[in-house]
């Protein structure tokens, strides 16, 4: 029998926290050619989850495509943590998945067919328990494993959620606690316990779908979801997108339990969070006394996280989650925490 090689042990990064700094990131995109095309509703220059093309005046694809390296070892919930990692974006932007193709990058010959059986298996349920269907995909040999899927949705053209439409007064709610990050990186370092982590598995299996819907009724004006670049990342964007500042409750943003710990000691601190916290320090700003670890928790490399909305202040309460700031007046993407 082949012995079991710990997925982990094969990725430098984990999960979201392996992408490229966002400080780096985004004037290479910003670079690059724009395309000029009436039909693409939404494309790279917001840096919104997803791209929308629009079919019909009634029908637009949302189209969005995510693939990390393992972030933890049973193979069977990698494959779950990242197709809902991936659905995420589709459900941000206010639409529906309908199919999906594998990415897939693995050493075969190392970790043997059962082990990209049980990745591919875990995809696939999450992705049907969401209502799509997998439709085959593509994979190269690599020393270093990596999965995920490409997302295909709909919506219609008028109910595309994006980024960039907060408003001062919005109340901002988050679906998911903090803290998944901090587990991994804390477990890849033997310090996270396994009913921590399970704890953490459950959070980022769990499919955005219900509180997409229940953001779109309650008339969500912005929404992102929060994954590698941490709570403060993706609130930077939407409030740089929507020209507005905001201020957050430290206190109120949830955070896993169990979590606290790992970031008090910074066992569960990984080199994705720590590029967040140093790109952080462009536009966020901290009251004097928000503690340190909860400084960390904002810039933690999440994977699979929650829906980050902005609402009608009357409309907060609709949305399963935490109000945990608001928008306000001011310079465009700036964060003051407090």
């Amino acid at each position: 029998m082949q012995p079991r090689v710990p997925l982990t042990s094969l990725a430098v990064g984990a999960g979201c926290g392996c992408k490229l700094p966002a400080a780096d990131l985004i004037p290479i995109v910003r670079g690059l050619p724009i395309a000029e095309d009436p039909r693409l509703l939404v494309g790279p220059s917001t840096a919104d989850d997803a791209a929308v093309f629009k079919l019909s005046d009634d029908l637009a694809l949302v189209q969005t495509i995510d693939f990390f390296t393992p972030l933890v070892d049973d193979p069977y919930d990698f494959g779950r943590i990242a197709a809902a990692n991936a659905l995420s974006d589709v459900y941000a932007m206010g639409g529906t998945p309908l199919l999906a193709l594998n990415i897939v990058a693995f050493p075969l010959a190392k970790l043997g067919g059962k082990v990209l059986s049980e990745i591919l298996r875990g995809g696939i349920d999450v992705t049907v328990g969401a209502g799509a269907i997998v439709a085959g995909g593509h994979s190269i040999d690599d020393s270093e494993p990596k999965y995920g899927l490409s997302v295909t949705g709909t919506v219609h053209p008028e109910r595309i959620i994006t980024n960039d439409g907060g408003v001062p007064g919005d109340l901002l709610v988050l679906t998911k606690p903090l803290g998944t990050g901090a587990v991994v990186a804390a477990r890849k370092r033997g310090a996270a316990s396994d009913s921590l982590l399970a704890r953490a598995v459950g959070v980022m299996t769990e499919l955005n779908a219900a509180t997409s819907r229940a953001a779109i009724q309650a008339g969500v004006h912005a929404m992102t979801d929060v994954t590698g670049f941490g709570l403060l990342g993706h609130l930077h964007n939407l409030c740089r997108e929507s020209g507005v500042s905001a201020e957050i409750d430290a206190e109120r943003v949830p955070v896993l339990n169990g979590a606290e710990n790992l970031f008090e000691t910074r066992d569960g601190r990984s080199g994705g969070s720590a590029r967040n916290a140093a790109w952080a320090t462009q536009f966020a700003t901290f009251a004097p006394h928000v503690q340190a670890w909860r400084r960390e928790l904002l810039c933690d490399a999440t994977t699979s996280g929650g829906l980050l909305a902005a609402v009608p202040h009357e409309a907060a309460e609709q949305i399963p989650g935490s109000v945990i700031g608001r928008l306000v007046a001011g310079t465009a993407g700036t964060i003051h925490v407090r």
